[in-house]
């Protein structure tokens, strides 16, 4: 029962964050999930919502994930290459397929290498993702494609799904490298969460600080 609850908590809370950034990717013209992240997350969904589907819950939320996830791939494919001014669209589109070409393949080979019906792979790429959500926010220095909502969601999301493992998934309980994937996934996601609070609290002193470049000029004329 609880392991249910919780699989259902995240299921929840990640569709909601996958909305965000749907939102949020449309609102400030620019993609909201890591490049290397999107593609691991729709290699998975894809994988495990047509080739080896799991029990029927899981699945209607996986096909729910890939949906989702298939609008993001389309505002990346469509804002992505603003953000990289250095490298023509061909560039960065060849780059963005071979980087899908490879999760799908480490995806379904890593699944078929263990037998774990995705677990080790969703967890990792967990992890991957939270790292990769810092790393964004550090290059971009502002909360272009981010918010506050989507770090915390993320965060509860990917919570909820590491207690159900942990606690009530016998299959698992043995594992040496998920617990170790639990923690760090969720140390990263709450230091990406104290981040993101940081960079709100800052946006009004940067207003202010344009403001005052713009009027002192004036003064001085």
């Amino acid at each position: 029962m609880y392991y249910t609850l919780l699989m259902l908590g995240s299921g929840l809370f990640w569709t909601i964050t996958y909305v965000l950034i749907i939102w949020r990717s449309w609102h400030d013209r620019s993609y909201g999930m890591p490049l290397a992240a999107l593609c691991a997350n729709i290699a998975w969904e894809a994988i495990f919502s047509f080739l080896l589907p799991p029990h029927l819950i899981q699945h209607i939320v996986n096909i729910i994930w890939f949906t989702l996830d298939a609008i993001i791939f389309a505002l990346t494919i469509r804002f992505g290459p603003r953000e990289f001014p250095g490298l023509s669209k061909q560039t960065f589109y060849a780059m963005f397929g071979l980087t899908l070409v490879t999760s799908i393949g480490a995806v379904f080979l890593v699944t078929l290498e263990f037998h774990d019906g995705g677990t080790y792979s969703a967890f990792g790429q967990n992890l991957m993702m939270s790292v990769l959500f810092i790393c964004m926010l550090f290059r971009r220095r502002s909360l272009r494609g981010q918010s506050l909502s989507i770090a915390l969601c993320k965060c509860i999301g990917t919570a909820c799904a590491s207690l159900a493992f942990y606690f009530y998934s016998a299959p698992w309980q043995h594992s040496v490298l998920l617990p170790f994937l639990y923690v760090a996934t969720f140390f990263y996601d709450v230091l990406y969460v104290g981040m993101v609070v940081v960079q709100m609290r800052a946006l009004p002193n940067l207003s202010k600080s344009a403001e005052m470049d713009v009027v002192q000029p004036e003064l001085a004329q």
